[in-house]
């Protein structure tokens, strides 16, 4: 999990040295990135190093993160091991935070001087800092009450040590963070359910007046239920009747939601033809976590939109060849009309050379 942005006490200037120090001393959360393997996190910063894992009781040992499934009104009793690798002492702050998913897919907590509405709220550790020992750890205990009223459904969070360390060179402290995932399930009806917002379909054709050009898809995933879902999706693209289709390639898995969250999505389709007409049509399976880790999948949801996808070159071709046919007709159509006026005329001449002949005659 990254840091916090650093709390600034320097100037603006000081703005591309705080972003630096920000990345250098980022930490990830046990559980919560992708990039973090099951165990102890640590937190290294050359003197300053220290670990945390969940403790070893009656909810397993080597847990990678703390999961609890309760009822409303309940209330779990749990505790965190900090381990000091320093050759100092060190004190760290502990709290609680509530979990989001940042626009890089990953799971955060929030800063601590961020309102949390949830696990923030209903974790309450033993001790509000923890002091360790060079070489030593200390168990931190904490207590997760669940409010009578709390709606049904997952919140996620973690419990937190931080040590803030101040950068007098660069006139910024460094808030370094490390601590452990929190997944709650309160108990009561679950209505997992993903919807497809902001639909729309975009194509770019090619001057090849035969060829196939190339249709963006762009669309949001919105968590709508009450539990932490990820989702196997799935992108097609069709003329009128489902005539002409094109699957999009196989589509990466958008990152785990939490119950209210959005994930933009733009998918690119290759080897559209030009129907007119186009529908895409965005098929979801969600994909919901129990308590024992198993992932099951339920039932997917179709969405369909539609946008033009008009072929100009082949339109424009076809316009010339229909000009070009219905000139050649109307020219034919004309001739056939000029030759039958010169027929005319010359039959006319003809008869009236005749009568003329006729009465020289008779004469």
């Amino acid at each position: 999990m990254k840091a916090p942005a650093p709390r600034r006490t320097a100037t603006v200037g000081t703005l591309v040295r705080t972003a630096a120090l920000a990345v250098l001393t980022a930490i990830a959360i046990a559980g919560v990135s992708a990039g973090v393997s099951a165990g102890p996190a640590m937190a290294d910063d050359g003197d300053v190093t220290w670990t945390v894992r969940t403790a070893s009781n009656g909810f397993g040992a080597d847990r990678s993160s703390f999961s609890y499934d309760v009822n409303p009104g309940g209330q779990i009793k749990d505790a965190m091991v900090v381990a000091n690798r320093s050759k100092t002492p060190l004190t760290l702050t502990v709290y609680a935070a509530d979990g989001f998913t940042t626009d890089t897919g990953q799971l955060d907590l929030l800063t601590k001087d961020k309102k949390s509405v949830g696990i923030g709220v209903w974790v309450h550790a033993g001790r509000d800092s923890v002091t360790v020992q060079p070489g030593k750890t200390a168990q931190v205990p904490f207590t997760v009450s669940v409010p009578d009223n709390a709606t049904p459904g997952d919140y996620v969070g973690g419990v937190l040590t931080s040590l803030t360390q101040a950068d007098q060179a660069e006139g910024i402290n460094v808030d370094r963070r490390l601590g452990i995932r929190v997944k709650l399930r309160v108990s009561g009806e679950l209505k997992p359910n993903l919807s497809v917002e902001d639909f729309d379909v975009d194509y770019s054709g090619t001057f090849n007046p035969f060829g196939t050009g190339d249709a963006t898809i762009t669309y949001t995933i919105h968590n709508t239920g009450n539990a932490m879902l990820s989702t196997q999706q799935a992108v097609s693209v069709s003329g009128p009747f489902g005539w002409l289709r094109t699957d999009a390639s196989k589509l990466a898995s958008p990152p785990e939601l939490l119950p209210g969250e959005s994930w933009k999505v733009k998918v690119p389709v290759h080897g559209v033809t030009p129907a007119v007409d186009l529908a895409a049509t965005v098929t979801l399976t969600p994909l919901i976590t129990d308590a024992s880790g198993s992932t099951s999948a339920l039932k997917p949801t179709q969405t369909t939109a539609h946008g033009w996808a008009v072929p100009w070159t082949l339109s424009l071709l076809v316009i010339v060849v229909i000009a070009a046919i219905v000139w050649a007709i109307f020219r034919t159509r004309r001739n056939r009309v000029r030759r039958k006026l010169r027929e005319d005329e010359r039959v006319r001449e003809a008869v009236e050379q005749a009568l003329r002949d006729q009465e020289a005659q008779a004469r």
